[in-house]
């Protein structure tokens, strides 16, 4: 191959990379507008549950125990630096690990743990963050849900994580936690630049009934319907 067919060959992958970048740039700006309305299930909403971002990412928080669920149980205070046992509320977010574990800011960021995260390439993880208190803002907003609804959250949730051969959640034995109050897990699934953690927690919002985005890599289509 000569030089001026090879320098057309790499011109011409680059062109067709950077055109892959343009249309998932746009796709994921434009597709979150469309939303999937909310399912009224006819029961009274009673539960309440908050979208979390720390603005990259989204969780879903919810009640640590209720007569529904005891999160506590799976996810036991222990595991937390502080071990500490008054905590009412648990955020819990999917995502890559590489990304949990090795890029605690974004100038920790290496090429091949995006490319590995990008690719579906490297393993998942669940991040569990327990709260005593929850402020409502921009970046966190409370959704009261309905019983059954509540239940359908558990169950999606609780089927992201990977477990053991008694049914237990397994942690990641790990220094790499954000805080006092945080812990993570295996879980199943690849993370992908069409599977995110925010898709996850879009999805998780569908499966308990309630106003999503048709579909969103990001956490600014979902708050987009919580305005």
């Amino acid at each position: 191959m000569t030089m001026k067919k090879m320098t057309l060959l790499i011109l011409k992958i680059l062109g067709v990379f950077l055109g892959i970048i343009v249309v998932y740039v746009a796709v994921g700006y434009f597709l979150p507008f469309i939303e999937v309305p909310a399912k009224d299930d006819g029961q009274k909403k009673e539960i309440p549950i908050y979208i979390y971002t720390n603005g990259v990412h989204t969780d879903i928080v919810m009640p640590v125990q209720n007569d529904l669920h005891d999160w506590s149980t799976k996810i036991p205070f222990s595991n937390t630096r502080s071990k500490e046992t008054g905590y009412r509320f648990v955020g819990i977010g999917w995502g890559d690990k590489g990304f949990y574990l090795d890029t605690p800011t974004w100038a920790d960021l290496k090429f091949s743990t995006a490319f590995k995260a990008a690719f579906w390439l490297s393993e998942s993880a669940m991040h569990c963050t327990y709260y005593k208190t929850m402020k409502e803002g921009d970046d966190c907003k409370m959704i009261m849900i309905s019983r059954n609804q509540y239940k359908d959250l558990v169950k999606f949730v609780d089927e992201k994580f990977d477990k053991d051969a008694g049914g237990n959640y397994v942690l990641v034995p790990t220094n790499a936690v954000y805080g006092n109050n945080d812990a993570f897990y295996d879980a199943n699934g690849k993370y992908s630049f069409l599977d995110t953690c925010n898709t996850w927690a879009n999805n998780a919002l569908k499966a308990a009934g309630q106003k999503a985005a048709w579909w969103t890599p990001s956490d600014y289509g979902i708050f987009l319907h919580y305005q």
